[in-house]
């Protein structure tokens, strides 16, 4: 049987079968205790599923095939003259619950981007709640060939597959080569995480073969590293790169994932200094495992709490005690971006009350794990091309602490390491004060795992932000045939275009610059701090959530997240004139020009993160502006929605 599925068949054989031999094989493949109530459910489909198939000759079905990206498997899939229905059953249910036809219309979606052999087939998502009424189904097929969700009882299964076989032409399928078939997806950093918690192997979550074996070898070699130094009861840290988007931070998360064990001293934490990324997965995670165990979000919450954590929460704890702390591996996402000592100083003495503090990040992060008296090990993420903040220390700082103060400590680099996106022009062995190091090829990640109907989004952003319009509207034309980019000066229809994109329980919301103030008068609030967790966890059924778009998500909330379609608000915060984009900051009642570079950066930035945030298609809403009130020259936004229109950009 294959791995990805229970049990499968051709649908004459299935229904020859004897009922407890179907069971007995799903049983025997359910890797998890199987529950009365799970048996009982079995049993109905398979009972349900003979009486309506008996008269399909021709056919195959497979029973909880896995998608792992979304850590479900779909209770039936029948494939028919070439076309696959998926069937989700609710047993007993007497309604059709918006759930369920989310949940199927998911699964549709999923085979559809990411199931080789699904990709240029018709999919036909069923919701059979066994005991409802018999509804009247509108057969619709989208574009993509995926139809509308149909609606079944435990009786009309048949029927309805026999009417939508009339409506579709299709060649055969091999069912063998379909289970078989190659999925290869590109999950959100959450679906990801999700993934590796509940042990499905990088493999399952990678868009290529070469991306995944790329992050296992990297893995592997930190693991490596570690098993060495348990052994040998040395201490190490190594650094690893990887070009953008090849998934170091999902490398980290693999790390922390597969070496938290607290009975075989060797236990990993992964750290950011993204606050709401921390938020967010940590709850997702717990969500997730409640789910799946039956335990309490709060109990499962403090795991996952145990191996993802906000860096500042790791540093503040250890300024109480100056014990070892129970983690022997630490994994630094963004390593670049620790502190360097100047403000780490400012910040200690300012919010913590310790005016003898003498120490950069790097230093005093070093310094805590070498606390271990037998051996430790420091996985440094470190990103490159990336505009370096005010008070951000770069790699250099990691290296002199380690030249300076750490003898002992053995130095594992990428051979990457040495470009000048990473240690400028400084020559790597000068950085090390000719300190003996270790180059590993394997300590890079080379293979981008971007894909998702975005692999040219990052270019068209930076040539729109840098004002190079002509080119901009050149790779619009390759990028608008697998997502679209629109322009609108209407909120209300911006609304409507996101709604009616998303599909099962894509996610949608709403974005704006934390500076766009006078979004105020459009209805669009911007607060500094919103329920991160809530907007991007929640259902649809939550007014907390990014679906109500009644709350706009800022840079700072989004950084290294993503939903599927966006909305993104325009204020005059960062507008265009004759001269290209200016900045400005709303101040008491009016805007104030930004002049220093490094704020204008920021702001540059902002907006890079927020047009490059939804995976699928994003809608731009310019306001109209006002003649009463001078904050909202109508010049401002007529000037911004003209420069963004000569990108390519179509209105609606």
């Amino acid at each position: 049987m294959s791995r990805r599925a229970y049990y499968f068949n051709s649908i004459t054989n299935f229904i020859l079968e004897d009922d407890e031999s179907v069971l007995g094989q799903l049983l025997i493949n359910d890797e998890f205790e199987t529950t009365d109530l799970q048996k009982m459910a079995w049993r109905s489909e398979i009972q349900i599923l003979k009486e309506q198939l008996v008269k399909f000759s021709q056919g195959d079905i497979i029973f909880e095939y896995t998608i792992p990206r979304m850590g479900h498997r779909v209770d039936v899939i029948c494939i028919i003259e070439g076309i696959i229905f998926l069937l989700e059953f609710k047993v007993g249910d007497k309604e059709y619950k918006k759930i369920t036809t989310d949940q199927v219309m998911d699964y549709a979606l999923d085979l559809k981007y990411f199931h080789d052999k699904s990709r240029a087939r018709y999919l036909v998502p069923i919701n059979v709640s066994t005991k409802a009424a018999e509804k009247q189904n509108e057969y619709y097929c989208m574009a993509d060939n995926i139809y509308n969700t149909l609606f079944c009882n435990e009786d009309n299964i048949g029927s309805t597959i026999r009417k939508t076989i009339s409506i579709i032409n299709d060649t055969s399928l091999s069912a063998l080569e379909w289970i078989n078939s190659r999925y290869a997806p590109t999950p959100t950093i959450i679906e990801a995480a999700q993934a590796l918690y509940r042990k499905h192997g990088v493999e399952d979550i990678s868009r290529n073969d070469a991306g995944a074996k790329n992050l296992t070898i990297t893995t592997e070699a930190i693991s490596n590293i570690i098993d060495q130094c348990k052994i040998n009861n040395e201490k190490a840290i190594c650094f690893v790169t990887g070009v953008p988007g090849a998934g170091k931070t999902l490398a980290g998360l693999n790390i922390a994932n597969e070496r938290h064990h607290f009975n075989e001293d060797e236990h990993a934490v992964f750290l950011s200094g993204n606050g709401p990324l921390v938020d967010v997965l940590q709850n997702a995670l717990a969500i997730d495992r409640a789910d799946r165990e039956g335990i309490t979000k709060k109990s499962a919450l403090r795991e996952t709490k145990t191996f993802i954590q906000i860096i500042h929460k790791f540093r503040d704890e250890a300024l109480t005690t100056n014990m070892a702390p129970v983690e022997k591996v630490a994994i630094f996402d963004e390593a670049q971006r620790a502190w360097n000592k100047e403000s780490l100083i400012d910040f200690m003495k300012r919010k913590k009350g310790i005016p003898d503090f003498n120490q950069s990040e790097p230093e005093f992060l070093i310094s805590i794990m070498d606390r271990h008296r037998d051996w430790a090990v420091i996985v440094c993420l470190v990103g490159g091309g990336q505009e370096i903040y005010n008070g951000e220390a770069g790699i250099q700082d990691w290296f002199e602490t380690l030249t300076d103060n750490y003898p002992d400590w053995k130095i594992y680099l990428s051979d990457k390491i040495t470009d000048t996106e990473y240690v400028g022009k400084s020559d790597i062995s000068t950085l090390l004060h000719g300190r003996e190091y270790y180059c590993i090829s394997d300590l890079h990640l080379g293979v981008s795992l971007r894909s998702f109907r975005s692999e040219k989004l990052a270019l068209f952003v930076k040539l729109l932000l840098d004002e190079r319009a002509e080119e901009a509207q050149n790779v619009y034309c390759e990028l608008k045939q697998s997502y679209p980019i629109f322009l609108t000066r209407n909120f209300e229809i911006a609304k409507k275009w996101v709604k009616d994109q998303a599909r099962g329980t894509e996610r949608y919301g709403l974005l704006a610059s934390s500076e766009g103030k006078r979004l105020r008068a459009e209805g669009i609030w911007v607060p500094s701090d919103i329920n991160h967790i809530g907007w991007f966890l929640n259902g649809k059924d939550n007014v907390d959530s990014s679906y109500y778009l009644e709350v706009a998500a800022s840079e700072f909330k989004v950084q290294g997240l993503e939903i599927d379609y966006a909305i993104l608000a325009w204020d005059a915060d960062f507008r265009y004139t004759t001269e290209g984009f200016d900045y400005f900051k709303f101040r008491g009642t009016k805007w104030n020009h930004v002049n220093q570079e490094q704020r204008q950066r920021y702001l540059k930035n902002a907006y890079r993160v927020l047009l490059t945030r939804a995976r699928q298609g994003l809608i731009i809403y310019v306001p109209e502006g006002s003649e009463e009130d001078p904050s909202r020259n109508r010049d401002y936004y007529d000037r911004i929605f003209q420069y963004l229109k000569s990108a390519g950009m179509e209105e609606i």
